[in-house]
């Protein structure tokens, strides 16, 4: 399996995202699980390794209270 992984820091807090294919054109992003830790975080898609992961990210600086900055 294809797996791109983002170390991103988001507000202060660190997370590791797993960029998977799951079809022609169309990537799942998800917080790597760790051992003991919850999966229950829904997954987001993109048509990019990137922008799965970009959509994640956006999604994760909203919940933690500051939207991220715009590039």
């Amino acid at each position: 399996m294809n797996v791109h992984r983002y170390e991103e820091n988001i507000n202060g807090r660190a997370y590791l995202i797993e960029v998977s294919s799951v079809g022609a054109g169309k990537w799942r992003a998800q917080i790597k699980r760790t051992p003991g830790g919850s999966g229950a975080m829904m997954p987001f898609y993109g048509t990019t390794p990137d922008e799965a992961a970009e959509h994640l990210s956006k999604w994760l600086s909203i919940a933690n209270g500051r939207p991220r900055a715009e590039v």
